[in-house]
């Protein structure tokens, strides 16, 4: 078996010591003043980053999300939010939040040279907005060492989780073939994905991982986007399930996804990065697992439901989704006849919510009463929580919101829920 990109929360992030004092109080002190103008500074650093090196745009950044502003309010909240863990002793570590962006940067193939070029124009970004006779010296000098301090800290486990993959910094792309591809409803499509004869099979992963596709766009724009990997490990194969986008105000949003769906054939050859991503099922627990879960936010869910039913059967696992229409639902058939599949004194159950009306069955006719279906919005329970269990939940941020809120007041344990948010500022979900 191959090793894969990482294990689940290995290797090690070490945060760096704090910042010195003096700079440590300039930071807190300035801190309101960046972040009430951190969503001009951001645009403004991507304008000069981008017109200094318009390849960025072209071939690393998505121009979809930066179309929308995403990628741009996720960079000005994580330095934010780094600054305000960093200079507040009762602030919880910012562990998770670089480890989220440590694998997201891994996936894309960053590397610590890179780090300089966005150091460069975020200073003079910062500089730009805030004018010069308000920067000082001092200022500028507690702010870099913010930077550099997120940037060492990330640096150092991005080598170690390229060295764990052993592979080269930011060597990170392999080339695929579509093996088969499934239409799983109107707007969500399948493609299931090997190596090329004689290339040796692709990787292992942790069930809940995702890998970055790259594709070339009819302008010569090489685009990427991530997608989870939607069944379990095993026989070098992955499979990625992808939701057709609609675009807004005639921005490119869903490039890739589009592309994908218009373009990618059985056959064909695609350009995947090895698996990366921290929402990864803990394999080698015993636990309960619940997984929550909305539209598209499945695929990492029936990732780890498929594995567990694979190689855990005896598991305990709870499935709660929530969906739109029951007869154009991706992927709830698999999920139903997975669970269907478990021992029936394992405790695995079911529990869908569709907000719209039910024109089909979702349950085709079964009885069994592991399997429940409703209409309307999700609605979490104590009843759904087998006591010390591990919750995953994937979805839109409101939804994850609701979901957290919900959890928590059902008894869940905040420390025992682990998110992942399908877009660019994933690490800016609040807990409830």
């Amino acid at each position: 078996m191959s090793v894969a990109l990482s294990a689940v929360r290995t290797p090690q992030l070490d945060v760096e010591e704090r910042l010195a004092p003096d700079l440590e109080q300039i930071v807190r002190d300035t801190l309101p003043l960046v972040g009430a103008r951190i969503d001009e500074i951001a645009p403004c650093f991507y304008r000069r980053m981008f017109t200094a090196r318009p390849e960025l745009l072209r071939n690393t950044f998505n121009r979809g999300n930066q179309a929308q502003g995403a990628q741009q309010k996720a960079l000005a909240a994580s330095v934010a939010t780094y600054a305000t863990l960093l200079v507040d002793p009762d602030a919880p570590s910012p562990r998770e939040l670089l480890s989220r962006i440590g694998h997201k940067h891994v996936s894309l193939g960053i590397t610590e040279d890179q780090y300089d070029i966005v150091h460069e124009h975020l200073m003079a970004a910062i500089v730009e907005v805030l004018g010069e006779d308000v920067v000082t010296a001092e200022i500028a000098a507690a702010w870099d060492a913010v930077y550099w301090h997120m940037a060492r800290t990330l640096i150092s486990f991005e080598k170690d989780l390229y060295a764990d993959a052993g592979v080269t910094e930011g060597d990170v792309f392999r080339e695929a073939v579509v093996v088969r591809r499934t239409e799983e409803s109107s707007r969500v499509v399948s493609f299931e994905l090997a190596a090329g004869e004689g290339e040796e099979p692709l990787r292992d992963f942790v069930p809940g991982q995702y890998v970055s596709v790259g594709v070339v766009l009819p302008d010569g724009a090489r685009q990427l986007r991530q997608y989870s990997l939607s069944d379990a490990p095993g026989e070098g194969r992955w499979r990625i399930s992808v939701a057709r986008e609609d675009g807004i105000d005639g921005a490119p949003q869903g490039e890739v996804s589009n592309h994908l769906h218009a373009h990618l054939r059985e056959g064909d050859h695609l350009q995947v990065t090895l698996p990366a991503g921290d929402l990864a099922l803990d394999t080698g627990s015993t636990a309960p697992v619940v997984l929550v879960s909305a539209g598209i936010g499945v695929t990492p869910m029936l990732g780890m439901l498929r594995h567990i039913a694979a190689a855990q059967p005896e598991r305990e696992v709870v499935v709660l989704h929530a969906d739109g229409h029951a007869d154009d639902a991706a992927l709830v058939p698999e999920l139903l006849e997975t669970v269907a599949s478990l021992p029936e004194h394992g405790g695995a159950r079911a529990h869908l919510w569709f907000s719209r009306s039910l024109a089909a069955d979702p349950l085709a006719g079964r009885t069994d009463p592991r399997l429940a279906v409703r209409e309307g919005r999700m609605l979490i329970s104590a009843e759904h929580l087998p006591p010390a269990a591990e919750i995953y939940l994937c979805g839109s941020s409101a939804f994850l919101q609701g979901a957290q809120e919900q959890l928590l007041a059902a008894g869940a344990d905040e420390e025992r829920m682990h998110v992942e948010l399908f877009a660019p500022n994933d690490w800016l979900l609040p807990t409830a």
